[in-house]
């Protein structure tokens, strides 16, 4: 049975949470500062560690900071819990040497796949390092982790800059490019045999997309345009071919959040499958309000056609379905601009 240690500061959470990893088989162990936490750390030797970074006496940071500083310790997968979401926060605490990264509030399968994740991938390292013949491919880029992947796009890539509903690129174009977003909001669609258009993904700051093939030349399979002034940095998929080829361990990092993409998108087809209009409406809205704004109760201001087609209902149906949210007090409309204002009973439609 896999030991967890969760380091956090609020007994609620910190107990329900406790409770959820217990019945997923998990031995747990708690802590309800920084400071316990690493005493447990250094005592106990768990093998993954789940920690808020907002804490008394001690820091999640430097509980990391400490953790990395002992060789007992150093290769503990380590997981941030926090509520805080700047990009500057998730970048900071991936630099660190943080396996993962996850918001609050969390599902609790969000919360068992990291685990299970970064399980799997500390016990294959583990064997990397206990291998006597093992030799560690080294080169000038020597990447570990997705973080470190995305600072090779900041520190290597071409820097590319669109206006607000400017194409970036279209379906059919021949594929050049991978992007990560550095400022700003994509999103990618196709159009079926009608000419409708269907949203088949959005995509946020630090977020990479773009991606079709690296052996063969196959074009973009969709197309994607900006919802807010955008700022890329792109490599080309013949440079972040080698650089994969050459580092073994980011190019797991990045299968993982390929295979984390594909689940995204199947649910969102189950949504907009089986789903009622109310809910697929509730979902579409909530789904933008995370792309698009650092807080979700922020307004945002977004076309009722986009809305329509990622939520997959006709326009006129999705603004019928919103007016009724208007009047029950979950929404408020002006123009554009969409605000939240019961966001915990818009989350409880689907």
């Amino acid at each position: 049975m896999n030991k967890v240690l969760l380091i956090e500061d609020d007994q609620v959470l910190r107990e329900n949470t406790a409770e959820l990893l217990e019945l997923s088989n998990f031995e747990v162990l708690t802590a309800n500062n920084g400071l316990e936490g690493l005493k447990v750390a250094n005592s106990e030797s768990p093998d993954i560690i789940v920690c808020d970074i907002m804490m008394p006496r001690m820091d999640g940071y430097s509980v990391l900071e400490e953790l990395t500083e002992k060789h007992s310790t150093k290769y503990i997968p380590f997981i941030f819990l926090s509520a805080k979401t700047e990009r500057q926060d998730v970048r900071k605490g991936m630099n660190l040497g943080a396996d993962d990264y996850i918001t609050k509030p969390f599902t609790e399968d969000e919360l068992i796949s990291a685990i299970k994740s970064r399980l799997a991938k500390a016990s294959i390292l583990k064997d990397e390092r206990e291998e006597p013949e093992n030799l560690d491919i080294q080169t000038d880029n020597n990447l570990k982790t997705l973080n470190d992947l995305k600072n090779y796009f900041d520190d290597n890539g071409d820097l590319f800059s669109f206006n607000k509903n400017d194409v970036i690129y279209t379906e059919g174009q021949s594929s050049s490019y991978i992007y990560l977003i550095l400022k700003g909001v994509v999103k990618c669609y196709i159009f079926d045999e009608k000419g409708k258009e269907l949203t088949t993904a959005l995509h946020k700051e630090d977020d990479l997309f773009g991606f079709t093939s690296f052996t063969q030349n196959i074009p973009y399979q969709e197309t994607s345009t900006a919802l807010k002034d955008t700022e890329l940095v792109g490599i080309t998929k013949t440079e972040l071919g080698a650089v994969l080829a050459q580092n073994q361990k980011v190019t797991l990092e990045l299968i993982q959040l390929l295979t984390d993409d594909l689940v995204g998108t199947k649910e969102q087809l189950l949504q907009m499958a089986y789903s009622s209009v109310q809910k697929k409406t509730a979902y579409t809205i909530l789904k933008f309000a995370e792309k698009m704004n650092r807080k979700p109760e922020d307004p945002i201001k977004i076309s009722r056609s986009d809305l329509a087609s990622v939520a997959g209902i006709a326009t006129e149906t999705l603004i019928r379905t919103m007016t009724d949210f208007k009047k029950k007090g979950l929404i408020e409309m002006e123009g554009r601009n969409i605000k939240i204002v019961d966001l915990e009973k818009l989350r409880q439609m689907y």
